[in-house]
């Protein structure tokens, strides 16, 4: 089984400058490996990601990233994403170019580079600006009905990382809940990092049930909380006042430096940082958390 802590997986499997996935749809955000790859230092990042949110905020503030795929990206329920904004609207810390999406159009390159196909279909692009800001979007005529169709490039990550609730001994993935791409970014990927909330005998999975068999995970890292500040259900809540809170951290460049200092670059692991914002323990990972440096 490639089981590992998140020290080991993060410098074995990313490197600096390769095209990176952590997905997550509000819920088992990859959290800590995002902070783990701030601590580590790495560098030159394509990043991909549905919904980019406040990990990316973090990743691209801390000069982690070159480029941003992604379809939509904010602070769930909140706003802005103040530090992609000063990227990409002033170069801070580094210029960031970004390829943008609608939702449908991430899920058919994620779902084309899963199946192994060079390129994702779908309706509806043509006819609206997007095509305009973004050049990839092309497309083909279908040979049974003529009808044109908007085609996207597949998206194959270097590294998808993502975070579930269990695996199994053999590396088997168990994820339950809400879920984004995550199933489809693990497939489409050269290498899988999943943290997990715990490892397991036996999943213990329902009839249907998302399971991620084992020869796709290149490492498996046990992270209670990993998911934190948002939510692993079965095991904690989202904390909103996290996010509340992040809005006014990210607004400033010199806050949002002192709070990566003390919270991500200041700690060694992951526990360390639930600590650090006043979560003393997973089980108690809803909060309410500390943001300010």
């Amino acid at each position: 089984m490639p089981l590992m802590t998140l020290q080991e997986a993060i410098a074995a499997h990313v490197k600096d400058g390769q095209t990176l996935a952590l997905e997550g749809f509000t819920h088992l955000i990859p959290f800590a490996a995002g902070h783990e790859i701030i601590r580590q230092g790495r560098a030159d990042l394509h990043l991909v990601r549905m919904t980019p949110d406040i990990i990316y905020d973090q990743m691209i503030g801390a000069g982690c990233a070159r480029a941003l795929t992604f379809s939509w990206g904010g602070n769930p329920g909140v706003g802005s994403l103040h530090r992609l904004r000063d990227a990409v609207e002033h170069e801070w810390p580094r210029p960031l170019r970004i390829v943008e999406h609608s939702h449908a159009g991430m899920a058919a390159a994620y779902t084309a580079g899963a199946s192994n196909l060079p390129f994702g279909i779908l309706r509806g692009y043509l006819g609206t600006d997007l095509p305009l800001v973004n050049p990839q979007v092309k497309s083909v005529t279908c040979p049974y009905t003529g009808e044109a169709l908007a085609t996207v490039p597949a998206i194959r990550p270097d590294v998808t990382i993502i975070h579930a609730q269990r695996a199994d001994r053999s590396s088997n993935v168990l994820l339950r809940g809400i879920l984004g791409v995550q199933k489809e970014a693990a497939m489409a990927a050269k290498h899988l990092i999943v943290t997990v909330e715990e490892v397991v005998e036996s999943l213990d999975a329902p009839m249907n049930a998302v399971v991620l068999p084992g020869w796709t995970v290149h490492a498996v890292v046990c992270v209670p909380g990993g998911a934190y500040p948002s939510y692993a259900q079965g095991y904690y809540a989202r904390d909103n006042a996290f996010y509340l809170a992040w809005d006014e951290v990210s607004r400033d460049r010199d806050r949002f430096r002192q709070w990566i200092d003390a919270h991500v670059l200041g700690v060694t692991d992951h526990a360390a940082f639930l600590r650090s914002v006043g979560v003393p323990s997973t089980r108690d990972a809803a909060g309410p958390g500390e943001v300010s440096a």
